[in-house]
Order: structure tokens, then C-alpha cells, then sequence
């Protein structure tokens, strides 16, 4: 009797999601949304969001045995709709064409972004969709494609108290799940699974108050970077951590390799890589990469308060790089508002950031105009290369990096009014900065997207 109850349950559940699971759209519309927590320069973050945020990572994948990148991203499929659908697409980069996105999940009664996907690849060439959940109102459910390398139908496999997914699959070993759960805060958790349909018990990463982190993934070795927020306050967020794993989180090891017992709950532990709740400062991470030597880089902004608008300034895009021993941070540019996102990128000598550096229409508002900046000397010092955008009417947001960027789709974003409700756009552009605009409206399975047009000053 209870079996049968168990499947009753289940069936009802799948019947509420066939009609959009599995479908196409007819385009690429990024979800807009707004968190609603206004001042004087407006909400403290708000636009186009299809793409947040930095603690959703990865995004996008680029699969070399079929030459594409796919990707994920939280849209809608109609102009003046707030409903999040979790998205799934691709990009051929033989072909230079992209088809209509698949609907994975449907969101149902929320447009909040928090919701959004993250994305891995197994070695079979399964795709893996992580959609994340809220605390413990809406859960996080894991999706797995039916075929490798393919979009078209994804079967569901997991659901569970989720948030911030994390996922990384090392090659011969399985994942390892980075999220995180609202406990006593955003406390940090992971789990690992061979093969992703059984999942090892959660343990708990850290635990000070609440944490948002960033990761990635080198040679096996798993780096996580996060901050905390005492008294569980969001607003205050500050101080950076970090954290690695070279054995699937047997043993997680600070920057030293000393070993460090899990959870951390010592906000002055050897794990600190720097105490910015000293000088007042607080800290939004934006990204996480790894030198020619294996070495993480950090890329975050700094500020002095958590509102918009001039009086929280600077906020300082800063890279923070392990080297000779020590922590070494060096400042890359300034901008209007605390969630700039950008993207590092290191190939070799030559290191890459691509994010809205610059003010957009929407001067106080989250995002603006997108910059390439580039440095030859390991971050020391750097250069504004172009302007990636200009003369935008909407400010552009979170700006992406695919693990395994390419050259053709190198940077993955979505643009939004920031005062206003408004249409979202998705875009994506090269390693010289040319951006292309994924087609809002698709009359044809698989279309090839136009490129902006932009005087790169």
C-alpha cells in the first residue's frame, strides 16, 4: 500500500512538469528580476539575471569530442513574462549556429534567479543539470540527458535541500558537489557520487554564520574560495578562505597542505587568505582560476558598504594570487556597484578579466558597459584592451566563463534595465572581445547568431 501511494505521489509530481519539460522555446529570453530591497540609487541589485550567479559555476562547458559549448541559463519564453524556466542550449563551433534552447525544469511560481543552473559533463558524455533550490521552500533537483551530448530529453534524478550548486566531475573518479544549505546561515556542504545516481551523506564544509564561495578544478585538485557573514548578515559579508581537495573531500587542506578539520568555524583558521572584517571592507566573489604553476588566483570586488549608489565606494576589482609563499593582491580597476561580476582568464602568461567594469545607462544599477582588460605580468599590472560594449540601453550582468573556453564563445552574459522592468537579452563574444547576440525570436531550429555592432575603442 505504501509503495503504491510512493508512485502515486511520484506520478503526479512528473504530470505537473511534462507540458514544458523537454520542450523548445522559441528563442533566448533571459529572466528579469528584482530582489526588491530599494535606497536612494535603487535596489540593491536588479536586471537581467539569466546568467547569476558567481556561486552557480559552471554555466558553460566546452566538449572538445563534439566541438560545442553547452550551457545553461535561467530565461522565460515570453517578453513580458516573470516565470523562470532553467534553460539548456549549445553552441557549434563548426558550424557557428546555435539551435532553440530546451527547457530542463520549470520554475512554476517564482522568477527569483537564485533558482538558476549550474551544469557538469561525466566522462560518457551524459550532460548533468544541478537546479538550484531556496533554503527549504523550493528544492534543488538534479537532471541527467538522456543521451551523451544531447539536450533534447532529461530525466530526473535527485531532489533535495540544494542551493548555490557547485557540481565538478574529476575523470576515472565521479563528482564532487560543492552547494550550499541554509542550516545556521548559508552554510557551506559536499557530497560526492561515482556515478551520479547515488550520492554519498552531505558533510558540512563550514559553518561561521554563512558563506558564499567560489570554485574550480585543476589536475583533480579542487579549490574552493568563500567569505563569511557575521551574525548570518548577508550585508556584511567580508574576509576570504580557502580551501582544496585533492582526494574527492577525504581531506580538505588550506593553502599551506596543512590539513583542516571540516567544518571550519574558526573565522581566524589557517585557512583565512585575507581579513578584510578589519578594515571594514567587504567582499563580493566574483571568480576563481588557477597561474601556469597550478596556483589559485581569485578574482573579487571590494567595498566599503552594501548599498548602491556613490557613498559605498570604491569598490575595487581586485585579483588575489598565490605566489612565492604568500598572498599577493593587486588592484585591476573600479566600478559603480557591488555585483559587477566578471571572469578571469589565464592562458599561460597572458591573463584576461571580461566584466562590466565601466557605468552603463543604468548608472548605479547592477552591470553596465563590458570591458577586456588584460595583463602580461601575472595581474601586477593592467591595461583596458576595448570596450567590449558602448551605447547600450540596458546594462549588461554577469558576465560567464566556460570551463575549457574557447576562443569563438569565450564569454556568456545577459543584459536588463536595472530601473525597470524590461526585455532580457543574451550574448556571448570571443577572446578579442567581438560579441554576438543569441536570437531572441527563432522562426528556425538552429539559426546563427548576428554580431553586435560596436566601435572597439
Amino acid at each position: 500500500m505504501y509503495k503504491h501511494y510512493l508512485i502515486l505521489i511520484s506520478l503526479i509530481l512528473y504530470t505537473s512538469n511534462i507540458l514544458a519539460q523537454n520542450s523548445r522555446a522559441n528563442g533566448y529570453k533571459g529572466i528579469w528580476f528584482t530582489l526588491g530591497q530599494y535606497s536612494a540609487y535603487g535596489d540593491k541589485y536588479s536586471g537581467g539575471l539569466g546568467t547569476y550567479t558567481s556561486s552557480h559555476t559552471p554555466i558553460a562547458i566546452y566538449s572538445k569530442p563534439v566541438n560545442k559549448t553547452f550551457f545553461v541559463y535561467g530565461g522565460t519564453t515570453q517578453q513580458d513574462e516573470k516565470h523562470l524556466l532553467i534553460m539548456i542550449s549549445f553552441f557549434d563551433h563548426k558550424k557557428k549556429i546555435v539551435p532553440k534552447p530546451v527547457i530542463v525544469y520549470d520554475k512554476k511560481n517564482t522568477d527569483d534567479p537564485h533558482d538558476n543552473a549550474s551544469l557538469s559533463i561525466d566522462d560518457k558524455g551524459y550532460i548533468w543539470v544541478f537546479v538550484s533550490g531556496r533554503n527549504t521552500v523550493r528544492p534543488g533537483l538534479i537532471f541527467k540527458s538522456s543521451t551523451p551530448y544531447q539536450i533534447d530529453k532529461f530525466e530526473q534524478i535527485l531532489t533535495g535541500e540544494m542551493t548555490y550548486p557547485q557540481p565538478w566531475f574529476v575523470k576515472d573518479k565521479g563528482f564532487v558537489y560543492l552547494f550550499t544549505k541554509y542550516t545556521k546561515g548559508r552554510e557551506l556542504y559536499w557530497t560526492t557520487s561515482k556515478g551520479g545516481d547515488i550520492w554519498e551523506p552531505e558533510q558540512k564544509l563550514a559553518g561561521m554564520g554563512g558563506h558564499y564561495q567560489i570554485s574550480n578544478i585543476k589536475d583533480g585538485k579542487l579549490v574552493t574560495a568563500f567569505n563569511y557573514h557575521p551574525g548570518g548578515d548577508v550585508n556584511k559579508r567580508t574576509n576570504i578562505y580557502l580551501l582544496q581537495t585533492d582526494d574527492m573531500g577525504k581531506t580538505w587542506k588550506n593553502i599551506h597542505g596543512e590539513i583542516m578539520p571540516t567544518p571550519l568555524i574558526n573565522k581566524q583558521s589557517k585557512a583565512l587568505v585575507k581579513d578584510y572584517e578589519s578594515e571594514r571592507k567587504l567582499v563580493y566573489l566574483n571568480d576563481l582560476n588557477f597561474d601556469e604553476q597550478g596556483n589559485p588566483v581569485i578574482l573579487t570586488v571590494v567595498s566599503t558598504g552594501f548599498e548602491p549608489g556613490p557613498k559605498s565606494d570604491p569598490r575595487d576589482w581586485m585579483i588575489i594570487h598565490w605566489k612565492n609563499g604568500q598572498w599577493n593582491f593587486h588592484k585591476v580597476s573600479s566600478s559603480t556597484h557591488n555585483y559587477d561580476m566578471g571572469s578571469l582568464y589565464i592562458d599561460k602568461k597572458t591573463w584576461q578579466i571580461v566584466g562590466p567594469t565601466e557605468p552603463g545607462p543604468q548608472k548605479y544599477g547592477a552591470g553596465g558597459e563590458i570591458a577586456l582588460w588584460e595583463s602580461k605580468d601575472e595581474g601586477l599590472t593592467w591595461i583596458k584592451k576595448r570596450r567590449v560594449t558602448q551605447n547600450s540601453i540596458r546594462n549588461h550582468t554577469y558576465v560567464r566563463r566556460p570551463l575549457n573556453a574557447q576562443n569563438e564563445f569565450y564569454a556568456f552574459w545577459a543584459d536588463g534595465n536595472t530601473d525597470a522592468f524590461s526585455e532580457s537579452v543574451l550574448y556571448y563574444s570571443n577572446k578579442k572581445g567581438k560579441v554576438r547576440i543569441l536570437p531572441y525570436q527563432m522562426d528556425k531550429d538552429f539559426e546563427k547568431p548576428l554580431q553586435l555592432k560596436v566601435n572597439h575603442r
